[in-house]
């Protein structure tokens, strides 16, 4: 059966890395179990759709690995240490840990009415306080750290290009300009990042050689990520977004401190955008998670986010989305009377098995949901066009196939 075959003939998973721009396979450093870290939400507010549809993707690669015969150790952060966790909190008249352990359940219960498998570790950064202050005193080793006021900032060297992402005049590449997080102009430190900032209570804080204050965001990840899995891992990303400055700092700290770079494969998703601008939280410009899953149900919700490919940037409509529902529904009725059909008709168990092995290498060879969503549609149409449905004695190695693309993408067929 696909997907149980022996170690040497399982598929490599091939992406394209978002830092080389070239495709690369994910392997495994450590036997067969790939360590996957995904950056995780930020605790303030509830998850939308631009959440779920990066998700939605190393949801899928997971799938595709474990379906190769790899074990994956997923690890998904939980930011609970961040400005707008504080002034959501204080806006609401509650404190931060409240405000962010409300949403940290919320966000969980919605990926998972999504459909999503549960991540192997959700750390919290606020439990690795101790971790990321012995990360900020070995980059004040490098001599680059300096104090700018309240704050003590890394300051990373020039690069070759390829070691890192671009920053500075190139920065527009992969950044995205929004309110609070803007591109940084020339006047600014554009490749410096916060290892520590001086706070207050009733604001979170923590003891330091600095004085009482919390790490920088970007040191969060690189502590739970070394914790967890150890660095470099072999599959980070994100949404695009997190490019820079995010995934820039990550990746400084890896190669200031370890010499290799966060990860040999970065997988980063394009971004969803509704009304030509990007879905976020920060402004309110949003469609959240739990109302398009109730307005078009788990399935027909991933079905019309794999449509395209995960790179591009997804427009979100309500016209679009109520005809991907209705396109799913129908290609679902359609595959369900195949299978239950009592004349045996003209498609039977071999068309099947072509479709799941077409599926395989669309996965497989760059994640190409996009690509399967058009094999589905053309097989569907295949079998409406054929009167009766699975030739007598084949319906268990049909029902087979079509399990093992369903076990690939987390959508129920059948």
């Amino acid at each position: 059966m696909l997907g149980r075959s022996p170690a040497a003939l399982a598929m490599e998973l091939r992406l394209t890395d978002s830092l080389s721009g070239r495709p690369r396979a994910v392997r495994p450093r450590r036997g067969r179990t790939v360590g996957l870290y995904v950056c995780g939400p930020t605790v303030y507010d509830a998850a939308h759709v631009g959440h779920a549809r990066t998700y939605l993707f190393f949801d899928v690669a997971r799938r595709v690995l474990e379906a190769e015969g790899y074990r994956v150790r997923h690890v998904m952060n939980v930011t609970d240490l961040e400005d707008k966790i504080d002034l959501r909190a204080a806006a609401l008249g509650i404190t931060s840990r409240a405000l962010a352990r409300a949403e940290e359940r919320s966000f969980f219960r919605d990926l998972h009415a999504f459909g999503n498998l549960p991540p192997t570790f959700r750390p919290r950064a606020s439990e690795f306080v101790p971790e990321m202050i012995r990360l900020a005193r070995s980059l004040e080793r490098t001599g680059r750290v300096r104090r700018a006021g309240g704050e003590w900032r890394y300051e990373a060297p020039g690069r070759r290009e390829g070691e890192n992402f671009p920053a500075g005049a190139d920065l527009a590449r992969h950044a995205v300009d929004e309110p609070g997080h803007p591109f940084p102009r020339p006047s600014d430190w554009e490749r410096s990042f916060v290892v520590w900032k001086l706070l207050s209570p009733p604001i979170p804080s923590w003891p330091s050689p600095w004085g009482r204050g919390a790490p920088g965001w970007h040191l969060q990840c690189f502590a739970m990520a070394s914790h967890h899995l150890s660095v470099p891992v072999d599959l980070h990303g994100g949404g695009r977004d997190l490019v820079y400055p995010h995934h820039f700092a990550e990746n400084e700290i890896a190669l200031a401190l370890r010499g290799k770079p966060f990860s040999p494969v970065f997988l980063h998703t394009g971004l969803v955008l509704q009304d030509g601008s990007k879905m976020s939280k920060s402004t309110g410009n949003l469609v959240p998670l739990r109302d398009a899953l109730a307005s078009l149900g788990a399935p027909a919700l991933r079905w019309h986010l794999l449509g395209r490919p995960y790179r591009d940037r997804f427009p979100w409509g309500e016209a679009a989305s109520l005809k991907a529902l209705e396109e799913f529904d129908l290609l679902r009725s359609t595959l369900r009377g195949w299978m239950r059909g009592t004349r045996g008709g003209r498609v039977g168990a071999v068309r099947a098995a072509r479709l799941a092995q077409d599926v395989r290498s669309a996965l497989t060879d760059g994640l190409a949901t996009d690509k399967v969503v058009s094999e589905l549609r053309q097989f569907a149409a295949e079998v409406a066009a054929a009167p009766g449905g699975v030739p007598r004695g084949e319906r268990t190695a049909a029902r087979a196939s079509l399990r093992e693309v369903e076990r690939r993408l987390g959508l129920a067929l059948v």
